[in-house]
C-alpha cells in the first residue's frame, strides 16, 4: 500500500517520501537502488516504509529530543534481540538506527520485515488462532526478567495511577460509549489486587501488532516494549483479538486464575477507552478496536 502517514496527532511530523528516500540513500548506500514505499499501518507512534522485500524503516511521528529518543531505539533494539531465540513466531530483528537528517529532527530504525497480515476478525473465531497467542504469551513469560521490575511507566502496574487517564476518558467519551455503566466497571476493576510478581511482558498486544497467513499466528511486531510488568498485562489480546469460546480456548492454554483474568480485562479495559475517543477521527482501526474491545469486556463477567 502506498499511502502517506495519516495525521493523527497535532504535532506530527511531515515525512514525505522524497525525505525518507534521501535519509536512506545518504546513511545506508548498501540499499539506495532498492525501491522504498509507505505502510498503511494501524500504528500510532511510527510512521513505517518498506525498504525492498526484507527490510523495513520506522520513523516516530511526534517530535522528542534526539538524544533520548534514539536512547529509546537503542532500548527497542535490545528488546528486540532479547526476543530472538524465545518464540515460536517470528518477531522483527533489529538492523541499524539512522540519525536526523534532511529536514526530518529524529533518530529512526530499520528492522527485518515480516511476512504476513494484520490480524482481523476472521480470526477471532479460531480456537488455533487462540491458543498460538497463549502459546507466544508463554514463549515471552519465559524470557528471564534478570532481577528486572515494572519501570513505573504506562500499563503493567497498578490501576490507580490511571485514575487521571480514566476520568479524561470518560469526559470524552460521552457521546460515544455508555459512560456511566463504563465508569461503574473501572470502579470495580480498579480495587483487584495483584496476585503474582512481575514477569516479561511484549506490552501490547493489540490486532496491529499480530500477523497472521492461513488463519495461524505468523509473526508478532512492536517487540521493543518488552519488560517486566503484571502477568495480566498481555491477556489484553483475549479482549483486543478474540470473541467468547476462543477466549475461553486462550484461557485455558495459559491456566489463568480467575483474579489475574479480571485484572486482565481491567488492562484492556484502560487501553480500549483511549482508543475510541483519541482516534475517532484520524485512526478508524483502532478506534473500531477500542469500540469492539469494550463491547467484548461489557459482555464478559468480571469478579
Amino acid at each position: 500500500m502506498t499511502a502517506e502517514p495519516t495525521r493523527m496527532h497535532a504535532d506530527q511530523l511531515d515525512l514525505p517520501l522524497t525525505v525518507v528516500s534521501g535519509l536512506i540513500a545518504e546513511q545506508f548506500p548498501q540499499w539506495k537502488d532498492l525501491p522504498v514505499s509507505p505502510i498503511e499501518s494501524q500504528g500510532t507512534v511510527n510512521a513505517i516504509y518498506r525498504i525492498g522485500s526484507k527490510l523495513t524503516a520506522r520513523f516516530p511521528l511526534q517530535p522528542q529530543e534526539p538524544g533520548p529518543a534514539r536512547e529509546r531505539l537503542e532500548e527497542e533494539a535490545f528488546a528486540s534481540r532479547e526476543f530472538l531465540g524465545h518464540t515460536h513466531v517470528p518477531t522483527p530483528e533489529p538492523v541499524a538506527i539512522g540519525v536526523p537528517c534532511h529536514g526530518y529532527p529524529m533518530p529512526w530504525s530499520v528492522q527485518t520485515w515480516l511476512e504476513g497480515a494484520v490480524a482481523t476478525e476472521n480470526v477471532a473465531v479460531s480456537d488455533g488462532f487462540a491458543e498460538d497467542i497463549a502459546d507466544f504469551i508463554c514463549d515471552v513469560r519465559s524470557i528471564p526478567t534478570r532481577g528486572r521490575r515494572f519501570n513505573g511507566k504506562g500499563r503493567g502496574g497498578d490501576f490507580p495511577r490511571h485514575d487521571a487517564w480514566m476520568k479524561e476518558c470518560f469526559r470524552r467519551s460521552e457521546s460515544l460509549i455508555d459512560v456511566g455503566r463504563a465508569h461503574t466497571l473501572w470502579n470495580k476493576l480498579r480495587a483487584l489486587p495483584r496476585e503474582h510478581p512481575d514477569v516479561m511482558n511484549h506490552g501490547d498486544l493489540i490486532p496491529g501488532n499480530v500477523l497472521v497467513q492461513a488463519g495461524r499466528l505468523s509473526g508478532i511486531l512492536d517487540v521493543g516494549g518488552l519488560a517486566a510488568a503484571d502477568p495480566a498485562l498481555d491477556l489484553v489480546s483475549a479482549w483486543h483479538l478474540l470473541e467468547h469460546a476462543p477466549r475461553e480456548a486462550f484461557r485455558r492454554k495459559l491456566v489463568c486464575t480467575d483474579l489475574e483474568w479480571s485484572r486482565g480485562q481491567a488492562w484492556a479495559f484502560e487501553q480500549a477507552m483511549g482508543l475510541v475517543w483519541y482516534y475517532v477521527e484520524t485512526n478508524p482501526a483502532m478506534h473500531a478496536t477500542g469500540q469492539r474491545t469494550l463491547a467484548r469486556i461489557l459482555a464478559s463477567p468480571t469478579l
